[in-house]
């Protein structure tokens, strides 16, 4: 698979409803020009075992991977808004992943959690020439 062919993607906590519906809400401004898949989906998982070491906890944060670099949490917020607003169309057209909404993490503290996660965590790995 090549992630270039691929970008930009958004990966996010397919299993948790607040960030099922974070994904729902760049879906409808991104429309076709970001493929958005969970992080336990199989196109999810095989994109993550591309690019994070085996021992990696990826699922700490959602994830936005660019042709170059793939984004993490607080750092990705940036660089996603940038790629909504300019739109751009596929290089390769996907066909369109229906987002899955989780249950998990429905009630207010959960989503207060969730915000200072998103706030405190902040990571960008760049690719892999091979990836690329």
């Amino acid at each position: 698979m090549n992630i270039k062919e691929l970008s930009p993607v958004l990966i996010y906590d397919d299993s948790c409803y607040h960030c099922s519906k974070f994904a729902s809400i760049v879906k409808s401004f991104a429309g076709k020009n970001i493929l958005i898949v969970g992080h336990y989906t199989e196109i999810g998982k095989k994109i993550k075992s591309e690019i994070f070491p085996k021992d990696y906890d990826s699922t700490r944060m959602f994830w936005f991977v660019t042709d170059t670099m793939a984004y993490g949490g607080r750092a990705g917020v940036f660089p996603l808004l940038l790629s909504m607003l300019t739109k751009r169309s596929r290089r390769v057209p996907v066909k369109d992943i229906p987002l899955i909404y989780g249950n998990d993490c429905k009630t207010p503290k959960a989503f207060f959690m969730r915000t200072k996660t998103l706030l405190s965590n902040s990571q960008k790995i760049p690719l892999k020439q091979s990836l690329i």
